[in-house]
């Protein structure tokens, strides 16, 4: 098998994907240009005042039966061709469809009048066409088959070598035999095929480069993103063995294995312990997420939504009632189901968008957590009557680094990181996050907003 496909775009889907849906195109078109021919040769006599002689009538009948059966072929083939630049492929197809065109298309041009047809021009955009898609040795030997054989064929009825197809009402006076004419025909047709192939192919050629360098530069983006996660691993983790040890020494002294303790001493330590207790898990999250971006793999365990739902609600409880905030909880799924995931990173994404709910919450504001089902899918909302997020900045709220403006001016912490975490987390579980502003719990100067969780069901 001839190979055709350049080393960069062996592996490129992208590259495979744009030739599979211009060999479709085309196959579309052909269709059209089939039923074309058909309502041509059944209304010409009536509405062109065009007259085909007995040959040209079964030529072109012949022609569009042709194209009709090979396209219905080629239609058929292309949904069982591979990626695989060692096989036949769409590349392949894309050939075999030039060859077939281009040999139909002569055929009608020397069947409509030769040098003085018409369609011609169609060769130019068959050529513009093969030069985007395949390789400039393949296109160029085209070109100059076409060439050749559009020569032949007009000097053959310059000389009478072969007969001349005149379409009657068409042109008035014969053509084919004027030298002035079928020169200045053939020269003005070479230069356009030959400029025309030339600056496409180099067109395309130079897209097809500036394409790799652009994935060149993007696999160094993400194999830099792989050595900072790297980086951040290790340094977490050493961070976590001094807070261990920590950790132990408090329940070393909690337990009293080293004496009894003043009331007042164990409260403090009981806080301290608490605190670093926090700190374990925020690194134990840090680890995680850091091994899911590097790895790009998720644990799959089935369980069921509620729980996890209740559990984020109990983490947030103390802060809730600091800010004196309201969260309720409503159920209204019509039967059980159960989501298969990771239950720790859907257990962070959820804490995220609870807390997010309550810090950008005003005093004594309210927090609706609603659950229900609608297709095998479960839906989550977070629905709060907080300042609300400007509907400038709600296309942006799910970008790296952006804080909605509002929210810059209340709190002043926050890296403008989770909700892009959290987005990232709902789509490696199928699912799907979007945005409310004002939400439906809104009161007068309270607009609220609602992020719509939906995860798919087992």
């Amino acid at each position: 098998m001839i190979k055709l496909i350049p080393d960069w775009a062996v592996h490129d889907e992208e590259f495979w994907l744009t030739i599979r849906r211009r060999n479709l195109w085309f196959i579309k078109l052909r269709y059209t240009t089939a039923a074309i021919l058909v309502i041509f040769l059944l209304t010409y006599r009536f509405f062109l005042s065009i007259y085909l002689s007995e040959t040209q009538t079964n030529v072109l009948i012949f022609i569009a039966s042709f194209i009709l059966l090979y396209n219905v072929l080629l239609h058929y083939i292309r949904r069982f061709l591979k990626h695989d630049s060692n096989a036949f492929n769409p590349l392949h197809l894309s050939i075999i469809q030039m060859i077939l065109d281009l040999t139909m298309l002569l055929l009608m041009i020397y069947y409509s009048g030769g040098v003085e047809s018409p369609l011609i021009f169609f060769l130019i955009f068959h050529m513009i066409v093969g030069s985007l898609i395949l390789p400039g040795l393949i296109v160029y030997s085209f070109a100059l088959a076409v060439l050749l054989i559009f020569w032949a064929i007009t000097v053959g009825e310059y000389y009478g070598y072969i007969e001349h197809h005149h379409i009657q009402g068409y042109i008035l006076f014969h053509l084919h035999q004027n030298f002035n004419y079928v020169l200045s025909v053939n020269i003005v047709f070479a230069m356009v095929i030959v400029i025309t192939v030339v600056l496409a192919n180099n067109i395309a050629r130079q897209l097809y480069q500036k394409e790799q360098q652009l994935y060149s530069y993007i696999e160094k983006l993400n194999q830099a993103e792989k050595e900072k996660t790297k980086y951040i691993l290790s340094v977490v983790h050493e961070i976590k063995t001094p807070l261990n040890a920590m950790h132990a020494y408090l329940d070393l002294v909690l337990q009293k294995f080293l004496g009894p303790l003043d009331e007042v001493v164990e409260e403090k330590l009981k806080r301290a312990k608490k605190r670093s207790d926090e700190a374990l898990e925020m690194i134990n999250t840090v680890l995680k997420v850091s091994q899911m971006k590097l790895m790009d793999q998720i644990n799959e365990e089935e369980f069921e939504m509620i729980e996890l739902i209740k559990s984020t609600i109990k983490r947030h409880s103390q802060f809730a009632q600091t800010k004196s905030v309201e969260v309720k909880l409503i159920d209204e799924r019509k039967e059980q189901c159960k989501i298969k995931g990771d239950q720790f990173l859907i257990l962070i994404a959820f804490s995220n968008l609870l807390g997010n709910a309550i810090k950008y919450n005003f005093e004594n504001g309210k927090v609706e957590i609603k659950l229900y089902n609608k297709d095998k899918m479960c839906f989550v909302e977070f629905c709060d009557n907080g300042p609300g997020i400007p509907k400038e900045d709600q296309e942006k709220v799910f970008q790296d680094f952006f804080r909605a403006s509002n929210i810059r001016k209340m709190v002043t912490e926050g890296a403008g990181l989770g909700l892009s975490f959290v987005k990232e987390i709902i789509e490696k579980h199928k699912g799907s996050i979007t945005l409310q502003s004002p939400s439906r719990i809104q009161q007068p100067g309270k607009p609220g907003s609602c992020f719509i969780v939906s995860l798919p069901c087992v």
